[in-house]
């Protein structure tokens, strides 16, 4: 896909947080140009303004996964209210995300390790918790942090489902696996495995829980061939903990990229249904935003074009048809 320079200023007109990535992956700047600009996001833009909100002791809105002033029993708790994404957990996401050098979050593990612990029968932060999502991005800002989370990687082997995905409500008994689940799981592990090493079973549930996705093309039910729900080809920037066929591109796009191999066929449906999204002027609309309380909005409501998906699509696409592409596809 040929870059509009149109386009590609427009996209480069972004934050640091987006920019730096722009001029790595889509101007192919040279390194110290996309480095200069990636060491300004803990001072500028986004990346500063989320840094302002973080609490003394490490955490974020004085809390592990909510924030401490939720109330688990009010409106905000109702269903279709959307999970608050003020607290630690998701703060330390994003800003891992963004690609913040974990410097400047120096000493935040140890403060972390000491104040922060989990809504859930108040466990310690870095010990994980029961839910898969959690702990995947627990794992993933452990490894970027410096924190030992190896038993959370371990955790995550040993709960992934028979059919290779993985459920948050397997604690309820639930014994099929779940895309959301199962796409922040992969993510935690790719992160882990990219930082660590980590030893070879973790690549080998990694490969089984890739597997779980690719039987279904990323967007269909193995049972009836029917899209897993309407929201899976809808597309939204912050991707959050839910999963569309853009997010998982993003996520297979990334593996393809660490395991040196080329993308796999069965991507090929989902790819065409991102490109069948694109505006006649080059860029992706914001379809939805995920609702819940919010520190500030990085990026524009539905309806209005997106820079960040804008750049997550053609990413994925440009890796899609180029040199990597499956023969025949």
């Amino acid at each position: 896909m040929a870059m509009d320079q149109a386009l590609l200023n427009w996209l480069l007109d972004s934050d640091p947080a987006l920019k730096w990535q722009v001029e790595r992956d889509l101007a192919a700047d040279p390194p110290e140009q996309w480095e200069a600009t990636r060491s300004r996001l803990g001072t500028e833009g986004f990346g500063a303004e989320l840094l302002s909100h973080q609490d003394p002791d490490g955490q974020w809105a004085g809390g592990a996964y909510f924030p401490a002033d939720f109330d688990f029993n009010g409106p905000e708790a109702a269903e279709g209210a959307g999970q608050p994404y003020t607290a630690t957990t998701w703060s330390l996401n994003t800003l891992r995300e963004w690609g913040l050098d974990a410097d400047v979050l120096a000493g935040t593990a140890d403060k972390l390790a000491a104040s922060s612990r989990w809504e859930y029968e108040d466990l310690p932060y870095w010990d994980g918790e029961v839910d898969c999502c959690i702990n995947a991005f627990t794992l993933s800002n452990g490894a970027w942090l410096g924190a030992d989370v190896a038993r959370i990687a371990q955790w995550l082997v040993e709960h992934q489902q028979p059919d290779g995905g993985w459920n948050c409500e397997w604690v309820d008994g639930s014994t099929r696996s779940s895309v959301h689940s199962t796409i922040n799981s992969l993510k935690g592990l790719l992160y882990y495995e990219s930082a660590t090493g980590g030893p070879g079973e973790l690549q080998a549930a990694r490969r089984r829980g890739e597997e779980y996705l690719l039987e279904r093309r990323l967007l269909y039910r193995q049972s009836t061939g029917e899209l897993v729900a309407p929201w899976v080809t809808r597309l939204a920037y912050p991707f959050r903990w839910f999963y569309s066929g853009l997010h998982a591109l993003d996520y297979f796009r990334a593996a393809a990229l660490h395991d040196g191999a080329a993308p796999d066929p069965r991507l090929g449906d989902a790819i065409e249904q991102v490109r069948s999204a694109r505006q006649p002027d080059g860029t992706w609309l914001q379809e939805r935003r995920l609702p819940g309380r919010v520190w500030f909005e990085m990026d524009v409501p539905p309806g209005e074009p997106s820079k960040w998906l804008t750049f997550h699509a053609i990413r994925a696409l440009e890796w899609w048809d180029g040199d990597g592409r499956p023969e025949g596809t």
